[in-house]
């Protein structure tokens, strides 16, 4: 009787432990297809102001795509040197998994190169594709292909798109596209010659799309105007929007083989350097709709895609109710259609404004607080509780 029991015993657990090797196996699989949003300066209460705003529009109730994903983390941000971080910092952590200074890009403090986790996805054979709607060479997008000191050398950052081996680059522009001084070859013109043709506006792209194995798509009003660094004036009309720049990319790569993208809402940030919070309100949206793009996306392809959306930093230090309880969104509303749709409001007009409308910022800089992590799809319950920044490597590209 007692060997039968043993028997009966054994067997439940080699029937438990391989029950159990499957489900870690179909857990723990790698995503074919990936996605990391990233918000610059978007923290949480960024994410709570955009949905007071439509909650006002369409009703209570009413969400963000990002905040609708099933796991929800938050993340510390500090940089090696400094309890409040730089985007190059931050974005550093996010894409090498290491701290290092502030001003610093994809090198730690003592200025040895790190490994992007889209080198690494390169490596396992992922087309890769990085998008902003600021310049393709400021220092997110940068954090995850280039290696410098200092995240303003801008013409040596974007020179070295040309030694990634990575198939789409998008964003508003270059900066510096001939160096600090006006007097260097245009950017544009060396990455075309080195096998990474610049394209202004769809037109151009869709023009040389077929052609190339790889591209820099910029907006087209940089091919004119030349792109901005942290100016935030509105959306040009002949410029596209980052859901439509996000479309382009899905469009180029072939999406039948894996891929990683990484795409950020850069003017979450320079919105909130400038503390205005209509044009903040307008880009979470604007960065939201290009999540939609890539949950879509992920609606048809559930059980091989991962997204994943965070933050490299707070901007502004946001409060909401900063006298009443009652934000007034049709007074700020009105001002933002009454301006047509663009930052035209002074700094001291700007303040008034919004202590008028029971906001408040703390800050034109950045500020040390949690950033929220929001998952869907493959392992996205591994962004759930607390984490650092870098962490969020690891836990991406582990399998």
């Amino acid at each position: 009787m007692k060997r039968l029991l043993l028997f009966f015993l054994l067997s439940a657990a080699l029937l438990a432990s391989s029950g159990s090797n499957v489900s870690a196996s179909d857990k723990d699989a790698s995503p074919k297809y990936v996605f990391l949003f990233i918000g610059d300066g978007m923290g949480m209460t960024h994410v709570c102001a955009t949905e007071s705003y439509l909650a006002y529009k369409d009703g209570c109730g009413s969400r963000l795509t990002m905040s609708g994903f099933p796991y929800f983390g938050f993340c510390t941000t500090f940089s090696a040197d400094a309890d409040v971080t730089d985007s190059s910092a931050a974005g550093t952590a996010i894409a090498c998994g290491e701290k290092t200074n502030n001003g610093y890009v994809g090198v730690d403090p003592e200025g040895k190169p790190l490994e992007s986790m889209a080198y690494v996805f390169k490596d396992r054979g992922y087309q890769i594709a990085l998008l902003s709607n600021v310049p393709v060479n400021h220092a997110t997008p940068a954090s995850f292909y280039a290696r410098n000191r200092s995240r303003s050398d801008y013409y040596d950052i974007a020179s070295q798109i040309s030694q990634t081996g990575f198939d789409f680059f998008a964003g508003s522009g270059i900066l510096d596209v001939r160096g600090r001084k006006k007097d260097k070859e245009p950017m544009d013109e060396y990455l075309t010659d080195k096998g990474y043709p610049v394209c202004y506006g769809v037109e151009e792209f869709d023009a040389k799309a077929d052609a190339a194995d790889r591209i820099v798509f910029c907006q087209a009003s940089s091919r004119e105007d030349g792109t901005g660094n942290y100016v935030s004036d509105g959306k040009k009309v002949k410029d596209i929007t980052l859901a439509e720049m996000l479309q382009l990319g899905l469009d180029f790569v072939d999406t039948d083989e894996p891929f990683f993208f990484m795409c950020e809402g850069g003017n979450i940030d320079w919105d909130s350097h400038a503390n205005k919070l209509m044009p903040m309100v307008a880009d979470v949206m604007e960065f939201d709709k290009a999540i939609s793009v890539a949950f879509e996306f992920y609606k048809e392809h559930p059980d091989e895609t991962l997204i994943v959306v965070t933050a490299d930093h707070e901007t502004g230090g946001l409060t909401l109710g900063s006298r009443r309880h009652h934000i007034d969104w049709a007074t700020l509303e009105g001002q933002w259609e009454q301006s047509g749709f663009r930052n035209v409001l002074s700094e001291e007009d700007n303040a008034a404004l919004n202590d008028r409308c029971s906001v408040s910022w703390s800050t034109g800089g950045h500020t040390g607080t949690y950033v929220p992590v929001f998952s869907v799809g493959v392992n996205a319950e591994r962004f759930s509780g607390r984490m650092d920044n870098t962490e969020l490597k690891s836990k991406i590209i582990n399998p």
